[in-house]
C-alpha cells in the first residue's frame, strides 16, 4: 500500500471514530447551544489539544502501561467518570457554566477549553486508540516515526476541527433562542447535566466489570 493510500485509510478510520456520538460531541453541542459559536469552538480547541496530548503520551508509552496494568485503566476510568459527574452536577446547579455574563467571555472560554482538555485526558479509550489503531498506520521505511506521527496527528486534529467545528456552528444557532428564553436555557443546562451524570455512571459501571 502506498503512503498516500495509507493516509487516506487512516482518515476514513478516524472520521468514523470521531463521527460516532460520544462525550466529546455532547460537550461541543452543549457548549455551542448554551454559550454560542465561540463557546463551541473553545470546546473544540480543548478536545483537539487533548488529542495532541494523547499523541505525546502514547509516544511515551502510557498506552502500553495501561494495557499491561489493568488496575490503572480502571483508576483512569473512575477518575474520568468522577470529573464528568462533577461537570454534570455544576450544570444542575447553575445555567451560567456555558453562558457567560457580559465582561466574562474570555474567562468562560478558558474554562470551557480547560474542561474539554481535561475530559479528553481522562478518557482512557483514547489511549487504547493510540495503542491499538494508531501504530498500525506507522510504516517502517516511510520516514522518521516522529514525522509520521505528526502527520497522523495533524489529520486527526483537522478531522476533529471539521466534524466538531461544523457541529458547533450548527448548534450555535440555538444560542440566540436561549438568550431570548432564559428559562429554556436553564432547562437545557439541567438536561445536559443529567446526561453527563448518566454518562459518568455508565463509565463507572464499565470500570467495575
Amino acid at each position: 500500500m502506498s503512503q498516500a493510500a495509507n493516509l487516506w485509510l487512516y482518515f476514513i478510520v478516524v472520521l468514523g471514530v470521531i463521527a460516532l456520538p460520544g462525550l466529546d460531541m455532547a460537550f461541543v453541542m452543549g457548549s455551542a447551544m448554551l454559550g454560542g459559536r465561540r463557546s463551541g469552538m473553545a470546546a473544540v480547541a480543548g478536545i483537539i489539544a487533548g488529542g495532541f496530548c494523547h499523541l505525546c503520551l502514547g509516544a511515551l508509552g502510557v498506552a502500553m502501561v495501561l494495557q499491561c496494568w489493568p488496575p490503572l485503566y480502571k483508576i483512569m476510568l473512575l477518575a474520568g467518570a468522577a470529573y464528568i459527574a462533577w461537570m454534570g452536577y455544576q450544570l444542575l446547579r447553575s445555567d451560567s457554566i456555558f453562558h457567560p455574563t457580559a465582561g466574562a467571555e474570555a474567562m468562560a472560554d478558558a474554562v470551557i477549553f480547560r474542561r474539554a482538555l481535561t475530559t479528553s485526558l481522562l478518557n482512557p479509550k483514547a489511549y487504547i486508540f493510540m495503542l491499538a489503531i494508531f501504530p498500525q498506520f506507522l510504516r517502517p521505511g516511510a520516514g522518521p516515526l516522529w514525522v509520521q506521527s505528526g502527520v497522523l496527528g495533524g489529520i486527526t486534529a483537522l478531522t476533529q476541527l471539521g466534524v466538531y467545528g461544523a457541529l458547533a456552528y450548527a448548534a450555535s444557532g440555538a444560542s440566540g433562542w436561549f438568550a431570548r428564553h432564559p428559562q429554556s436555557s436553564t432547562i437545557a443546562a439541567r438536561v445536559m447535566g443529567l446526561l453527563l451524570i448518566a454518562t459518568a455512571v455508565l463509565s463507572a459501571t464499565q470500570a467495575g466489570k
